[in-house]
Formats: C-alpha cells, structure tokens, sequence
C-alpha cells in the first residue's frame, strides 16, 4: 500500500521505543500513514524510568521542522515533549511559516515513572501562546490539573476541567481518563459546542508506557486522512485499547502497548 497521508511529528525521543518519537512513528505507520519528524529531546529511558534528557538546541529543532517540510508537506502535525520556553517558541515561530490547520498537542510533562519532563516557564508559555495554536489538546488527569490548576476526582471535574481550558483559549480538549480507578476508561471530549464520553474496557495490566503519545498521534493520522476531530478521536481510543489489550509484556517495569495489532504480514515475509 502507499501512504494515505503525511504527518509530521515534533516531540522527543524514547530510547526504550515505547513512547515519544518511536511510538509516533510506530502509530503512524501503523494506521497507513508516513511519519516525518523533528525530535526535541533525547532520552536514555526504560520501562522503569529516565535515566537523563538531553535537549535538542532550538534552533536545530527549527531547521528539523521547516527544513523537512518544506520538502514533503505535512498533512497534519503531532506536537509532543516541548520541554523549555526555548523549545516553545522555536516550535511557535516553525508553525507560523509552514501553516498547517490539523494540529495536536500533547502536553506531556510527567513521564510514566514519576519524572518531571517540563519546567513551570515553559508550562506558563505553553498555555499563553501555543494550546490556541492546536486543533485539539490531549492532556491527560494529572496534565489537566497542572494546567487548569483544579484537582479531578471524577467525570464532572474533568468536564470542568475541560471547559477552563476551552477559556484558556484551547480550540477543542480530549481529556484522558485512565488515572481515575474505575472497570472503564472514561475520556472526555470538549468543544465549545459538545461534549461526547468514550468508554472503554480497562484492563488489569501495568504495560501502558506510550498510551498518550500513541493516541495523540492515532489521532493526528485520522485528522491528516479527512476525519473529523470528535471521529478521530474515537478512532484513536479504539486503537490505543487494542494495543492495550495485546501488549507484548516487554521490561520489568511499565512496558510499551502493541502498535502493530492493524498490521498483517504478508505471506511473503513471514
């Protein structure tokens, strides 16, 4: 098959392959689209945690990103780890010259372990200039709280929480749900007009390391083909539960989900 779609990817890197640029790609690929990316930061991580983050200098984070597009145009940008004020508007200033509708944010700021990944300027510069720039935001609980200053306990705070963001100035929120215990996964969808609950089988395992770089990602790749954002949406859970579901139990910590439960091996290469 060839592509359906291109996508470029602005995030940093998972040397262990479950998360960051190497889930987005995975995602990506995954779904019958082509990935491009420009990388923010590399880490040296595994399932149990980081070991260090080396960033990326802003202004090689600029060439990556219009350099690259410039070349093949993307149909849609993932914006992942942005973890300084630097980083930021580098990446604020890139998207003003290649000008492309179909954005999504993933504020990430903690990893799986525990690690802060984004210091509190660069969490000021994000929701001042960069969360009115994204089609859709996708932050999880503990990200929401840290951006709305609010505590989520249940559905009704999460809409809350959603709704203060849409006053911060974001265009549209999807709320993920899975910090909340709970038999489903509850996210929460938010625009300005509508809200619309996903619900999905929650599964008893610790192997979710990448479950929100994966559907923000899942999510960019529906958007880039034409789908609507609330479709991709759907979409995208769907994929990220199947993962899920059939994660291949790798590391002796939070291990990756299965990215390629969509794909089937030709006889040929088996």
């Amino acid at each position: 098959m060839k592509p359906n779609s291109r996508v470029l990817i602005i995030a940093g890197s998972d040397s262990s392959g479950g998360a960051g640029i190497q889930a987005d790609i995975k995602t990506i690929t995954a779904l019958g689209s082509y990935a491009m990316t420009a990388i923010t930061a590399i880490t040296a991580q595994n399932t149990t945690g980081v070991k260090s983050i080396v960033p990326i200098p802003p202004e090689e984070i600029v060439n990556q990103i219009l350099f690259t597009a410039k070349d093949i145009k993307p149909d849609a940008i993932k914006i992942g780890m942005l973890h300084s004020t630097k980083v930021i508007e580098a990446v604020i200033n890139s998207l003003k010259n290649i000008k492309i509708n179909n954005i999504v944010l993933d504020p990430v700021m903690v990893a799986k372990g525990g690690a802060k990944l984004i210091d509190n300027k660069a969490i000021k510069l994000l929701k001042k200039k960069l969360i009115m720039r994204a089609s859709l935001i996708t932050p999880n609980i503990p990200e929401a709280e840290i951006l709305t200053n609010t505590i989520i306990t249940c559905k009704e705070d999460m809409i809350f929480a959603a709704y203060k963001l849409i006053e911060i100035g974001a265009n549209n929120v999807l709320i993920k749900g899975g910090h909340l215990p709970s038999n489903n996964v509850q996210d929460i969808f938010v625009s300005k007009s509508d809200i619309k609950i996903f619900n999905s089988k929650r599964y008893n395992t610790k192997n979710t390391h990448g479950t929100g770089c994966t559907l923000s990602s899942a999510i960019t790749t529906f958007l880039s083909c034409g789908k609507p954002i609330k479709k991709s949406c759907e979409l995208g859970i769907k994929y990220v539960s199947l993962g899920i579901k059939t994660n291949p139990k790798y590391g002796k910590g939070h291990g990756p989900i299965n990215h390629l439960h969509t794909i089937n091996i030709e006889r040929k290469f088996r």
